[in-house]
């Protein structure tokens, strides 16, 4: 069965975990089952996590063409941990992460993730809790140019924030999008449109996008077996460093011990190795999805030290 999307280095993937009839794995991003359908169709038993329902109803047909190989579980991946408890799965071989907004959720103007369709201002993957409008509507102006800033690295974020207050009530994709380019002085010709920064902020604080890559990590490290292998698909600055700084530590990469002080404390031992270096698609992958171009994975294998409290 194809994805009606196309999943992100997928070879590459597929390669770093190595599946076989064997092996458990946690594909902990379904979305379109790009990566389940590859996992499985090698023999892995795959247990795919999505908070989405869309794509836990639209993944049933996949789950039944591999009846006994695949199950798809409607939960945020932070909570993989207590799932895989819950159906007596203590360890896995491999966990696999595709973080970030799915295609399916930018094509779909009703779910308010993108300007390029109008569509009201939803944004939320689980489609519950507080939606972009509950938060641009009602956060005072000071937490709205916090999350823009932080979360959206934009650097005019005090400058929208009070354009935004100022045009409440806002209740779609287009009535932001034309707020955020009229505050940043948007002209038609320019490479990047500026509301890509806000719709990105905005989209990771209804999400929690961050706070659930980290708590993610820390559940994959507890829940993978020695050997077992964590692969993660980012495709911003902000998911890539907080993977790159797990893996760091995780492997030992961010202890500072210096020679000259025999008498410092070493640092825990590693829970992960073989860490890979930063692996970007290729130019023929760009040209088939434009939209992978921003895409980095990075793979590490579990050791044997049990997993760190403080992990994320």
């Amino acid at each position: 069965m194809s994805a009606p999307h196309i999943p992100v280095l997928l070879d590459e993937v597929v390669a770093a975990v190595a599946p076989r009839p064997d092996m458990t794995v946690i594909d902990a991003t379904f979305g379109a089952g790009g990566y389940s359908a590859a996992l499985a169709e090698l023999g892995a038993r795959v247990y795919a996590f999505d908070r989405d329902p869309n794509a836990i109803r639209e993944g049933a047909s996949m789950e039944a063409e591999f009846a006994g190989l695949l199950s798809l579980h409607p939960h945020r991946f932070s909570k993989m941990r207590e799932e895989m408890t819950r159906l007596g799965v203590p360890k896995v071989d491999a966990v696999v992460m595709d973080i970030g907004v799915s295609s399916m959720q930018l094509d779909q103007g009703e779910r308010g993730f993108a300007f390029s369709q109008d569509g009201p201002l939803d944004m939320r993957m689980s489609q519950q809790g507080e939606s972009a409008a509950d938060f641009l509507n009602f956060a005072d102006e000071a937490a709205i140019a916090d999350v823009l800033y932080d979360y959206g690295e934009e650097r005019q974020s005090r400058r929208v924030a009070r354009a935004i207050v100022n045009a409440r009530p806002l209740e779609t994709t287009s009535e932001l999008a034309r707020v955020v380019r009229k505050a940043l002085g948007h002209k038609p010709h320019d490479k990047k449109d500026p509301a890509t920064r806000t719709f990105q902020a905005v989209r990771i604080h209804v999400n929690d996008e961050l706070g659930e890559l980290r708590a993610g990590l820390a559940a994959a490290e507890t829940l993978l077996r020695e050997g077992g292998v964590l692969a993660v698909v980012s495709f911003h600055s902000l998911e890539d460093r907080i993977v790159k700084r797990f893996l760091k530590e995780a492997s030992g990469g961010g202890r500072a011990v210096s020679r000259h002080l025999p008498g410092e404390v070493q640092g825990p031992p590693p829970t992960f190795s073989r860490v890979s270096k930063a692996i970007r698609p290729s130019d023929d992958e760009v040209a088939r999805n434009p939209r992978s171009r921003s895409s980095i994975l990075r793979h590490a294998i579990r050791t044997a030290v049990p997993a760190r409290k403080d992990a994320a």
